[in-house]
């Protein structure tokens, strides 16, 4: 796998350990975004894209990040100590979304990125410079994905098989009584009434 585009989007000065976005292209075909250039004690390095972690709080069983004190929901108070810890003491808060198994590939990633955003900065000192971070188009993902459902229902392919249809939800051993339906309706939502909110849109 080839690292094929590097693209920074360089942060404003005012921003203390965060110098940039980047999204990486493999091979001309994927594309991940949102990886951060950070400042570290040893230089510059690379942070993979990354989400935040949630727990249930366990008064009403709805998601709050693991940084919350009080339960967005029900108001409760959350323990601060509920975050899993590394070998450091340091609390976890963020899980990788994708990044590398293995250094080798971590440097590789690492030197494409860095020397992309030292010619990222040199570049943003020209007249007339103009970040190319945010050219992908929404229309170009549409595109895409318009391509990938034509070639899917082409059947001399023969790269892709049909997904079978899904079977009806069960109960999961749970016996209910069966709701009335309304006539011309298979689901269990409620008839707007006519005239009233809601009218004309199921």
């Amino acid at each position: 796998m080839v690292i094929t585009e590097v693209r920074i989007k360089l942060m404003e000065d005012n921003n203390e350990r965060l110098q940039a976005f980047c999204s990486v292209t493999f091979d001309n075909a994927f594309v991940v975004r949102d990886l951060k250039i950070i400042e570290g004690t040893k230089g510059s390095f690379v942070a993979m894209p990354s989400r935040k972690l949630t727990d249930r709080c366990p008064g009403c069983g709805s998601k709050n990040h693991l940084r919350a004190r009080y339960c967005n929901q029900c108001g409760g108070k959350l323990s601060e100590e509920r975050a899993t810890r590394d070998a450091t003491g340091r609390a976890k808060l963020h899980a990788d979304i994708a990044h590398p198994i293995n250094s080798a590939c971590r440097e590789v990633i690492q030197s494409a990125v860095i020397k992309a955003y030292q010619d990222e900065r040199e570049r943003s000192k020209q007249p007339g410079y103009v970040c190319t971070y945010d050219d992908y188009d929404s229309e170009d993902f549409d595109d895409c994905y318009t391509q990938v459902v034509q070639e899917m229902k082409e059947p001399a392919r023969g790269n892709y098989r049909a997904h079978p249809a899904h079977e009806p939800r069960g109960t999961h051993g749970t016996v209910h009584e069966a709701k009335p339906q309304v006539a011309g309706r298979d689901d269990d939502r409620p008839a707007a009434s006519a005239g009233g909110f809601g009218a004309g849109i199921l």
